[in-house]
């Protein structure tokens, strides 16, 4: 029979519990990738070739014509500190029109990922510069879901 000092022992147990760490740890993490599977989309591509983007641009080249417009009509009597101050104001004006308009089409493009991810059974959507490795590419379906619409 093999003879065990007290040494041995606790180190043949705290290899063994390493081990069982080892293999419980692994297998966790297994189980929730397999639980939260992951899909990726490109957004701005999404957002780029959605069908309300050409109308979104010709209402944001109106109002850019408009505000010229007006610029160039109301400045004409301003001092140089006035025509400033109105062309930030006109900016600023410019700048909210695109942001109402690039959400409008961020939201439906959300709705299109979630309703897609949602058929799928994917929990998570990452966008493409964000996924280094792995993840189940579902552009082409939320493409044409939106498309559908």
């Amino acid at each position: 029979m093999v003879k065990m000092n007290s040494k041995q022992l606790m180190n043949i147990f705290l290899a063994t519990f390493v081990l069982f760490s080892i293999i419980t740890i692994t297998n966790t993490s297994t189980t929730y990738a397999a639980a939260f599977p992951v899909g990726i989309v490109n957004y701005r591509l999404l957002v780029e070739q959605h069908p309300d983007s050409a109308k979104a641009q010709t209402a944001m080249n109106d109002a850019i014509a408009q505000a010229k417009t007006n610029f160039d009509t109301k400045s004409v009597n301003m001092n140089d500190q006035e025509k400033q101050s109105y062309y930030q104001q006109l900016q600023q004006g410019l700048q909210i029109k695109q942001q109402n308009l690039l959400e409008t089409i961020q939201n439906k493009v959300n709705d299109a990922v979630k309703a897609v991810a949602k058929s799928k059974g994917i929990t998570i959507v990452v966008d493409t510069g964000a996924a280094v490795y792995g993840g189940q590419d579902i552009t082409d379906d939320v493409m044409k879901k939106i498309v559908a619409k």
